[in-house]
């Protein structure tokens, strides 16, 4: 009878110390895509008549979704605050993107719940997506796959907190224009340096070699002339935001063109990779330099890209 007695005093002592915020709301929209609003930086999951989503200011947004890929187990983290938005919704009716991307949302359904995260925070890691030009092993980068995780979460409900130690959002997508690279290959040589350049309207692709007199020697050859990218030869492509010619470069920088983007060949690897290969024919009176880059990558923060097993830069001539 005393083992009875104790064991329904137990039970009535975890029923009276229940005040109600230990109940546990399961939320999960793990099966759900994510979206971003057009209008706004906030990115959303909608499933029937539940809505989680994150708002970020513009300058958080673009420290959180860099057009870049993060480092293996260095995801970017953004603390959550009354700045860096976490909210969960619960509608009396399915919701749709106009319950939460237009300026003045849709007035139904009701919104009969609502939970802001009070702490915690979001990781993310970036991927990048590519597209293969399987004739040549080129690849060009065409967007970038975000995967978001909470760490530490702690929602504020109407009844208590809420907290999980980690909670996957999901991934988002984000797509990018890809580099146009509208070269004729037909280049020129500086008229101010050494350098090589190809144009075409805001892009600038630039060969800079150290020993320009040996690679570009004004003899024929029967075998190419090579060297490897390296910090003496150096390969890059830069993206400004309106035409450029030589005069950009040898003359005053015109200050209303700014570079959008910029992408440095990473170091040659002797018969491997990273080589720049010149060929010279007689012409007339003058020779014809023929560049052609073997297994080229071009880097840009952690983000890389290839040229290909075999890319034409292009051809000039000399005297």
């Amino acid at each position: 009878m005393k083992r009875i007695l104790a064991l329904v005093s137990l039970l009535l002592f975890i029923n009276a110390c229940d005040d109600g915020n230990l109940t546990v709301d399961p939320i999960d929209f793990s099966a759900v895509p994510a979206h971003k609003c057009s209008e706004k930086n906030v990115i959303y999951k909608v499933k029937d008549a539940e809505m989680l989503f994150i708002e970020l200011p513009e300058s958080t947004y673009s420290e959180a979704f860099p057009e870049d890929e993060t480092l293996d187990g260095e995801p970017i983290e953004i603390a959550i605050n009354s700045t860096n938005k976490v909210t969960y919704r619960k509608y009396s009716d399915a919701v749709t993107a106009n319950n939460i991307c237009p300026t003045v949302p849709d007035a139904t359904p009701n919104l009969s719940e609502q939970w802001y995260a009070t702490d915690g925070i979001i990781q993310i890691t970036s991927t990048a997506i590519k597209s293969t030009d399987t004739t040549d092993n080129s690849t060009r980068i065409t967007g970038y796959t975000y995967t978001i995780n909470f760490k530490n979460i702690t929602f504020q409900k109407p009844n208590g907190p809420q907290v999980y130690d980690n909670f996957p959002f999901g991934t988002y997508t984000e797509t990018v224009s890809s580099l146009a690279f509208g070269f004729n290959h037909e280049v020129d040589k500086s008229s101010c340096s050494t350098k090589i350049y190809d144009f075409s309207g805001g892009e600038v692709f630039t060969l800079d070699v150290a020993d320009y007199s040996t690679l570009f020697a004004n003899a024929p050859t029967t075998t190419p002339r090579t060297a490897l990218i390296s910090a003496s030869n150096k390969l890059s492509y830069r993206l400004y935001s309106n035409a450029v010619t030589d005069d950009f470069y040898c003359g005053t920088p015109n200050p209303t063109i700014t570079l959008q983007q910029e992408w440095d060949a990473i170091d040659g690897v002797e018969a491997t990779s990273g080589i720049i290969e010149v060929s010279t024919t007689s012409l007339g009176a003058g020779f014809q330099h023929t560049i052609r880059l073997k297994k080229v990558t071009l880097r840009k923060g952690n983000s890389t890209f290839t040229l290909g097993d075999d890319y034409l830069f292009g051809t000039f001539t000399t005297n």
